[in-house]
């Protein structure tokens, strides 16, 4: 399927570093952001580690007959294993790690794939409608999915951004890879928590909705966040999906 994209990063207003990476495939065959955290160099460091890790694995691994959920697997592992050695070499940045997501389009399979660990997400506008396919690994995200806490009350609870997974642990658990069903004119976005710590879903989807152009519509998510406080790194990627009229 025909595909435009548009990637954006920006420090906010508050930081002044932006320790977010993202990653735009020049063909459009996948795209990641990353999401820093552990110290300005470490957060900086892990995120960079593990965008380039992954973008180099997988364009050295495209052509191959491995499944793409393997692909994505192998990958993050890849990413997970490249940020412990930088660990061990660079004590200082011992507590380093990175959230992140990752959307693959192989043109041999009929549907992408994605993968994700931490709260950067991956969501998808069919319509009238924003889905969000991803979800954080969070403590606020589980109890939320075991009805132990309200989701208006998850948004501003002060563990809202206790991760229980990311890139940079030696016990990384299971990677959660899934096929995402896109039809023409769906629009995808991932982006990184300094988005939606700021803006609300139906914001989110107000915007993605009204304004066409992919970059307009990146560059507006991220004013408008900076608008609401930009209180940490913000960066948006879009994907439309076979849409004539960009």
């Amino acid at each position: 399927m025909k595909r435009f994209f548009t990637g954006l990063t920006d420090t906010g207003v508050v930081r002044s570093v932006n320790q977010d990476h993202y990653y735009c495939d020049s063909e459009g065959r996948f795209f990641i952001v990353a999401d820093g955290m552990g110290g300005h160099t470490g957060g900086q460091e892990a995120s960079q580690i593990a965008t380039a890790t992954i973008a180099s694995y997988l364009l050295d691994k495209w052509d191959s007959s491995d499944p793409s959920q393997n692909l994505l697997e192998e990958a993050l592992k890849k990413a997970n294993q490249a940020i412990l050695l930088d660990q061990q070499q660079h004590p200082e940045r011992s507590d380093m790690g990175t959230t992140i997501v990752v959307l693959m389009f192989r043109e041999d399979q009929h549907q992408p794939w994605c993968a994700h660990i931490g709260d950067s997400r991956l969501y998808r506008l069919r319509g009238h409608g924003l889905e969000q396919i991803t979800e954080d690994h969070t403590w606020v995200a589980r109890a939320v999915s075991s009805g132990a806490l309200n989701p208006e009350l998850a948004r501003t609870h002060p563990w809202r951004h206790v991760l229980s997974q990311c890139l940079g642990r030696d016990d990384l658990g299971d990677i959660e890879v899934q096929c995402l069903d896109v039809q023409a004119g769906d629009r995808l976005l991932l982006c990184s928590d300094g988005l939606t710590e700021e803006l609300s879903d139906h914001q989110i989807e107000s915007k993605l909705k009204t304004i066409r152009a992919s970059e307009k519509a990146a560059q507006t998510l991220i004013d408008t966040a900076k608008d609401k406080g930009g209180r940490d790194n913000i960066t948006v990627v879009i994907v439309m999906i076979d849409d004539n009229s960009y």
